[in-house]
């Protein structure tokens, strides 16, 4: 697995999870930026996602939901602040109605990703950030942490059939 940490810290509202892959930054951005490779790894393999729309620039938006084994969907918005192509890109995120308008619930969580080139490998860093202690709780209470370890988890298959295409 490329997840070499995860890091909940209480005192700066913050989750971080940093993870190591065999492919140069360029390639890694490539899962972010192509919707259809996003949906192979955003979300845990329990809860595959669905992108309907990314428009990856600042002030983009993305619609997305996550389908649960019995067949719930859980929709969610991204916004783009930052988008700085392919080493750093932020977004704010949070829950949708079944149209992709945000609903408020939960608050909203803001995402930093990071891409670092290690020769020919990348180090990605996804540090979320959230509005108050009990919003940071409640994401971890609805298993978050690790959800995107094991979302993170999948990407090393999906790097590996490019790699031998």
């Amino acid at each position: 697995m490329s997840v070499i940490s995860s890091t909940r810290n209480p005192e700066a509202l913050s989750f971080t999870l940093v993870a190591e892959f065999e492919a140069g930054v360029e390639r890694v951005w490539e899962l972010w930026a192509d919707p259809r490779q996003l949906e192979r790894w955003w979300g845990p393999p329990t809860w595959p996602a669905t992108f309907e729309k990314l428009d990856l620039v600042p002030g983009g938006k993305a619609n997305y939901y996550m389908t649960g084994p019995d067949g719930t969907k859980a929709h969610g918005w991204w916004e783009f602040t930052h988008v700085e192509s392919p080493a750093r890109l932020a977004f704010d995120d949070g829950f949708a109605d079944e149209d992709g308008n945000p609903t408020g619930d939960m608050g909203i969580t803001r995402a930093t990703v990071t891409l670092e080139p290690l020769g020919d490998r990348t180090r990605m860093t996804v540090q979320s950030t959230f509005e108050s202690e009990e919003q940071m709780e409640q994401m971890v209470q609805m298993g978050m942490q690790e959800g995107m370890t094991e979302a993170m988890g999948q990407i090393d298959a999906i790097l590996a059939e490019h790699a031998n295409a």
